[in-house]
C-alpha cells in the first residue's frame, strides 16, 4: 500500500473502508497493523533496494464524525586476534574436509532444499529495486511488500466503512420530531417494517422507515441481515426519489448508509438494489443533511474495495462532490459536513489493484491541495490519507501528485505533533521517495529532513518504523542526496536504531545503513564507520531473521570494499574481531539457510583466513582506537 519490496510501509505501512452507526467500524483486514504483516524482502544479493506502511493502526477518533462515527473498525591484543584468526582458519580447512558434510544433521540438509525458494526472493527484491537502469550495486530499492508490511500494521488508522449511530433519542441532524413517533416506531419489528413500508400511506412508510433506521443505527448486532432477507432495500432505494418528502428521503438514506457499512456482502446488496445513481442525485439536495447522508453512503460503497470504488466513479460521483467544496471559504462549511466529504473523497483514492484511473485522480486532485491548507485535524489526517493512497503506486503516479507543488505543505504537516496528521504525512513522504531520484530531491528540497530527528527518535515504535523505511530509499538514492543525510546529522539517529529500536525498526534502519553503503563515497562510508556503526550492526546478526541477516552481511561486505580501496582492511579486522563480530560471523557458518552460509563464509575465507605470514603488516594494540584512514590527498583521519 509499493516501492521498497512496506512499506514497509511502509506504511504499514499499511486504513478507512466505510462507517457505522455503532461505533464500531469494519476494516479491510488484508493490510497488516502499521506494521502488522512481515515485510518480505528478498535475501542477499548486494544491491540497493528502494522502498511499501501498513503498520500503523486504523481509526483514531478524528476519523469519526462529530455526532456519530465508530472507529473501525533491536579486548583482545593484535597477537591474541592473529592466534584466534590463525585457528580459525585450520578449522576452516578442517570443516572444508571431504566427507565432514555428511555429519550434517539432517534438519539442516533439508532447510537447505530450500535454496531455490530463497533465490526467488531474492530475485523478486532485485525486480522491485527503484532504479532499474542502475548497476546491481547503485540500485535503490523499492521494497513494495515492506510498504504492505507497514500498511498492513497501520491498516487500520483511517475508517474505511463508518456507520451512522445516534447517541440521542432526537438526533440533532434529522429534520423529523421524533417526540411523536417515537414511541410508535421504537420497537417495530422487521415484519411490521415489512408492512409499514408496503402501505399505501406516506406517514406509516416513513414512520416504518425511520423505525428500520433506529434498528440498523443500534450499537450492537443491528440487524442487517434481517433487513435485506425482508427484501426492503428497493424499498428504501424508491424513496430516496422522493422530493416530496425530503423527511423519508433522509431516513430511507441513513438506513441504506448503515447497510453499506456492513460486509461486503451487505454493500452488495445495497449496490444491487440501485443505490449508487440514487445517492449521486441526492448530492445536488437542497437540504445539507440529505445531501451530506449520500456523501456518506457513498463513501461506504467506495471503501467497500476496488470494484465498487470505480464503480462510484463511472456512475459521476467525483463531480457533484467536488461541487459541494466549490466555496470561497472552506471554513463557511459545517466541520462536520467537511468531514465526510473529506472522507469520502479519501475513499475514493484508496484501494490498490486497479488503482483509481488516473482521469479521476488528476479531477480530485486539485481540491485535494486545497484541503491540505485547512486547519481542521480531521480534514487534514484524511487528505493526507488520501495523498498517501495516490503515492502508493508507479512514479508516473507519484508523478501526477508531486508536481501540484504540494510535497512543502505535506512536509510543513509532518513536523505537526499531531499523531493522526504526522502518519499519514509520513506514509505520503514514505512513499514519493520510492520514486526517481528527481521526486526524492523535491522531498529533500522541501527541508523533510530536518524534520527527521524527531521522527527517527518518535516515542511510537511505529513512526520509527516508517521513518527509518524513509530513510533507506533515501540512503539509496544519489551520493549527493546520501550527503544531504550525513549534513543533517541522521546517521547517529540510524544508529541509535540499530542499538535498541524495537526488531521492526531496526530491521528498516539495516535497510538504510545498506543502501548507504551500497551507493555512498569512500568518505561518507568510513564516516559512517566513525558513527560506530559496526557493532550495532553486527550485532543484529543473532537476529532470526535469515533476511535481515543477509542484508547486514551485504554491508559488512560493502564496508570491506571501501577498506579494501584505502588499505584498511586489516585494520577493519581488527575491529570486527574486537567488538566480537568475527564469532558471530563463523556461527552463521552453520546456518539453515544456505545463503546466509555462503555469505559468511565467503566473507570469512576473503577477510579472516590469511596466513600468518600474510600479517604482518597488523598494528600494535594500544590504548588507543585504531584508525580508519584515506590514503592519498585526503589529510582526514577518523577514528574507530
Amino acid at each position: 500500500m509499493a516501492v521498497r519490496p512496506q512499506a514497509v510501509q511502509p506504511p504499514s505501512t499499511p486504513l478507512p473502508l466505510s462507517r457505522t452507526d455503532s461505533g464500531l467500524s469494519s476494516r479491510d483486514s488484508s493490510l497488516p497493523p502499521h506494521g502488522t504483516f512481515t515485510p518480505c524482502r528478498p535475501a542477499a544479493p548486494r544491491t540497493r533496494p528502494p522502498r511499501v506502511l501498513p503498520a500503523l493502526e486504523h481509526p483514531s477518533p478524528h476519523s469519526l464524525s462529530p455526532s456519530s462515527r465508530l472507529s473501525c473498525s533491536r579486548q583482545r591484543t593484535s597477537q591474541q586476534f592473529m592466534t584466534r584468526r590463525t585457528s580459525f582458519t585450520q578449522a576452516l580447512r578442517s570443516f572444508c574436509t571431504p566427507g565432514l558434510f555428511l555429519s550434517v544433521s539432517l534438519k539442516n540438509l533439508i532447510s537447505k532444499m530450500s535454496t531455490n525458494e530463497n533465490a526467488n526472493t531474492a530475485a523478486a527484491r532485485l525486480n522491485r529495486f527503484k532504479n532499474k537502469g542502475k548497476d546491481t550495486t547503485e540500485m535503490r530499492r523499492r521494497r513494495i511488500e515492506v510498504n504492505v508490511e507497514l500498511r498492513k500494521a497501520k491498516k487500520d488508522d483511517q475508517m474505511l466503512k463508518r456507520r451512522n449511530v445516534s447517541t440521542l433519542p432526537d438526533d440533532a441532524t434529522s429534520p423529523l420530531q421524533e417526540n411523536r413517533s417515537n414511541q410508535v416506531s421504537a420497537h417495530w419489528s422487521v415484519e411490521e417494517i415489512v408492512r409499514g413500508v408496503s402501505s399505501n400511506n406516506m406517514e406509516l412508510q416513513l414512520q416504518a422507515t425511520q423505525a428500520a433506521r433506529k434498528l440498523l443505527s443500534r450499537e450492537k448486532q443491528p440487524p442487517i441481515d434481517n433487513i435485506i432477507r425482508a427484501g426492503l432495500i428497493p424499498k428504501f432505494v424508491s424513496f430516496l426519489g422522493r422530493a416530496d418528502c425530503s423527511p423519508i428521503q433522509f431516513e430511507s438514506a441513513w438506513a441504506l448508509t448503515n447497510i453499506a457499512s456492513g460486509t461486503s456482502e451487505q454493500t452488495k446488496a445495497v449496490v444491487d438494489g440501485g443505490a449508487i445513481p440514487a445517492f449521486i442525485s441526492l448530492l445536488a439536495s437542497p437540504h445539507t443533511h440529505i445531501s451530506e447522508q449520500a456523501v456518506w453512503a457513498l463513501g461506504n460503497i467506495a471503501g467497500d474495495g476496488s470494484a465498487y470504488r470505480d464503480l462510484v466513479i463511472k456512475f459521476g460521483a467525483i463531480e457533484p462532490l467536488l461541487s459541494l467544496l466549490a466555496v470561497p471559504d472552506l471554513s463557511s462549511l459545517a466541520s462536520g459536513y467537511l468531514r465526510n466529504v473529506t472522507w469520502t473523497l479519501s475513499n475514493l483514492c484508496r484501494n490498490k489493484n486497479p488503482a483509481p484511473p488516473i482521469e479521476a485522480i488528476e479531477q480530485i486532485l486539485p481540491t485535494l491541495v486545497r484541503l491540505l491548507h485547512h486547519d481542521d485535524h480531521e480534514v487534514l489526517a484524511d487528505t493526507c490519507w488520501a495523498l498517501s493512497y495516490l503515492t502508493d503506486g508507479s512514479n508516473d503516479r507519484i508523478e501526477v501528485v508531486v508536481k501540484t507543488g504540494l510535497v512543502p505543505q505535506l512536509v510543513k504537516l509532518l513536523g505537526c505533533s499531531e499523531l493522526p496528521i504526522m502518519t499519514p504525512s509520513l506514509r505520503a513522504i514514505g512513499n514519493i521517495v520510492t520514486g526517481t531520484d528527481e521526486q526524492t530531491q523535491i522531498v529533500i528540497d522541501s527541508g523533510a529532513l530536518s524534520v527527521f530527528p524527531s521522527l527517527l527518535s518518535h516515542h511510537k515504535n511505529n513512526i520509527q518504523k516508517e521513518a527509518a523505511w524513509t530513510m533507506s530509499n533515501i540512503t539509496a538514492g544519489r551520493q549527493d542526496q546520501i550527503q544531504r543525510v550525513v549534513d543533517h546529522g541522521l546517521v547517529p539517529y540510524l544508529i541509535g536504531i540499530l542499538r535498541k529500536g524495537d526488531f521492526k525498526s531496526q530491521k528498516e534502519a539495516v535497510w538504510a545503513v545498506t543502501n548507504y553503503t551500497s551507493g555512498g563515497t569512500i568518505d561518507q562510508i568510513v564516516y559512517l564507520v566513525q558513527a560506530g556503526v559496526v557493532e550495532p550492526l553486527l550485532n543484529l546478526l543473532s537476529a532470526k531473521d535469515s533476511k535481515t541477516v543477509l542484508v547486514i552481511l551485504d554491508a559488512i561486505s560493502n564496508i570491506f570494499l571501501a577498506a579494501e580501496k584505502i588499505n584498511e582492511t586489516e585494520k577493519l579486522c581488527l575491529m570486527i574481531e574486537e567488538c566480537g563480530g568475527l564469532d558471530k560471523i563463523e556461527a552463521l557458518q552453520s546456518h539453515e539457510n544456505e545463503q546466509v552460509y555462503k555469505a559468511s563464509s565467503t566473507l570469512i575465507e576473503k577477510y579472516f583466513s590469511a596466513e600468518e605470514e600474510e600479517d604482518q603488516n597488523v598494528p600494535e594494540s594500544t590504548a588507543a582506537s585504531y584508525t580508519f584512514q584515506i590514503q592519498g590527498n585526503t589529510p582526514d583521519t577518523f577514528n574507530f
